[in-house]
């Protein structure tokens, strides 16, 4: 869809610059330094008294304005009123 933020309309895909070279170097002996056999990696539990869910996205349950609200209704509505009757019966 056009209006998902983040996405481009021409090309489908997003350039991502890549990562230089020294960054590239020093994240790889970060992790063979972390690999360490004594500690145990465990699944996060999200349930009462655990880790925090990841955030979520909220923004279709923000209480949008009115007029925004009812130019949506409006599109909506008018979509609604395009749709021949023998397709709308089903």
């Amino acid at each position: 869809e056009g209006g998902r933020r983040g996405t481009t309309m021409a090309g489908g895909k997003k350039k991502v610059p890549s990562a230089p070279v020294s960054m590239g170097k020093k994240t790889a002996s970060k992790a063979k330094s972390n690999k360490d056999p004594l500690i145990e990696t465990r699944s996060k539990a999200f349930g009462i008294g655990g880790a925090l869910p990841p955030k979520k996205d909220l923004t279709r349950y923000v209480k949008w304005p009115k007029y925004v609200r009812l130019q949506r209704q409006r599109r909506v509505l008018y979509k609604r009123l395009k749709v021949p009757p023998s397709v709308n019966q089903f």
